[in-house]
């Protein structure tokens, strides 16, 4: 079983922005590929009701974990969007997403996106879609690792970037 993904700079880093970008009107979040629960927590910090998040991680540990640490939000042990209901819909959906592409070195679930660094990214843009309610945003990490992006038909402004070590992080902003 994977280890739970544990704050970094990237998380801190789209963390700063779901403080700026969240507000009490956004009232249903989506925090996906949780980890420790970072976002949920700034959520919440932001002023969104915990019962207004539902949370969603592939790995059963750190599903135990949030269980535990958010007990008033619901917590899905999912793979995306597969078991989160068709006619659940949200204001916000914040995800930091494996992004790295796939080397000899690194496959590790929690950082490896595929080949390209967007395979998880792609399924998740093609699924979000039909989540998210009318004026509502996606609030996405990446890296100038991450390639061949599909962006579909989302707006999409860069918030902010950040250098770290060999990559640049960026976060963006994509509406429907």
């Amino acid at each position: 079983m994977p280890e739970i993904y544990f704050p970094a700079e990237d998380s801190f880093l789209l963390a700063e922005f779901v403080k700026k970008e969240i507000n009490k009107s956004s009232t249903r979040v989506l925090d996906m590929g949780s980890g420790s629960g970072i976002q949920a927590e700034t959520a919440i910090i932001s002023g969104i009701n915990p019962e207004n998040i539902t949370i969603a991680e592939i790995n059963k540990n750190a599903v135990k974990l949030l269980k535990k640490k958010f007990p008033n939000s619901k917590v899905i042990l999912s793979d995306l969007f597969f078991n989160i209901p068709d006619n659940e819909m949200f204001d916000v959906i914040i995800f930091n997403p494996p992004y790295l592409p796939d080397s000899k070195f690194d496959k590790k679930l929690d950082t490896s996106g595929g080949k390209n660094g967007s395979g998880i990214i792609n399924r998740f843009l093609e699924q979000a879609k039909s989540h998210l309610n009318k004026n509502s945003k996606i609030l996405l990490l990446t890296s100038s690792f991450t390639k061949n992006i599909k962006w579909g038909n989302y707006s999409k402004q860069l918030l902010g970037k950040k250098r770290i070590f060999f990559e640049e992080l960026y976060v963006w902003e994509l509406g429907n």
